[in-house]
């Protein structure tokens, strides 16, 4: 059975041309962006989600021209959780490319310039499960109200690298390196290079 199921998949192989899968998996993509387009508060022209992307409160995002959310993608705009109710404003500009699996979520406004490139799993948050106090601490992370420490705004020609986090309330100039795995806590100016935990700029141009 083994050999038997071998065999299928080299003669498939032989039918199924890189050309042939490249093909494929575009129209794939075309597909699944045709579905959900017209849920979006807009959706800019030649902007393309891949397979699998997850959004919430899609009436609630912007997304610009020539912009693609890569697989399992996941964009959230809360418009109310628990009893609390907000109104979000998550806006991703023209040229973008967000890496698969990254995750943007917003409760209030995030604002994204043209032509950010991500890493996979990136976190982009203007929010949070409640904050370091002892009367929330007792409460379970999912029962706590949502926080929110001020909008994050992220410039234009911005280049964040693999698994590194934007935490709320945090400013991303124009032109900046943000080095993977790091964690923004705090303003980041334009033409910077910043890396660590919490990230810290390295330099400035």
């Amino acid at each position: 059975m083994k050999q038997l199921v071998s065999f299928l998949g080299e003669l498939f192989g032989i039918v199924f041309t890189p050309r042939i899968e490249y093909y494929w998996q575009a129209t794939k993509i075309r597909f699944f962006t045709g579905i959900h387009k017209r849920r979006y508060k807009h959706f800019g022209k030649a902007s393309a989600l891949y397979p699998h992307t997850i959004y919430r409160g899609e009436e609630f995002i912007h997304i610009g021209d020539h912009t693609t959310i890569q697989d399992y993608g996941f964009l959230s705009a809360w418009a109310e959780y628990h009893d609390q109710h907000f109104t979000p404003s998550l806006v991703i500009g023209n040229g973008c490319s967000i890496g698969a699996r990254s995750h943007i979520t917003c409760t209030h406004s995030i604002t994204i310039g043209d032509n950010l490139l991500t890493g996979p799993q990136v976190l982009i948050t203007d929010n949070g499960h409640g904050e370091f106090k002892k009367e929330q601490l007792t409460t379970p992370p999912l029962n706590r109200p949502l926080s929110h420490k001020g909008p994050v705004v992220i410039g234009n020609n911005v280049w964040i690298g693999e698994k590194a986090s934007i935490m709320p309330g945090v400013h991303i100039g124009d032109g900046c390196i943000i080095a993977a795995n790091s964690v923004v806590t705090h303003d980041i100016p334009p033409y910077s290079l910043a890396a660590g935990i919490p990230a810290k700029v390295i330099k400035t141009i």
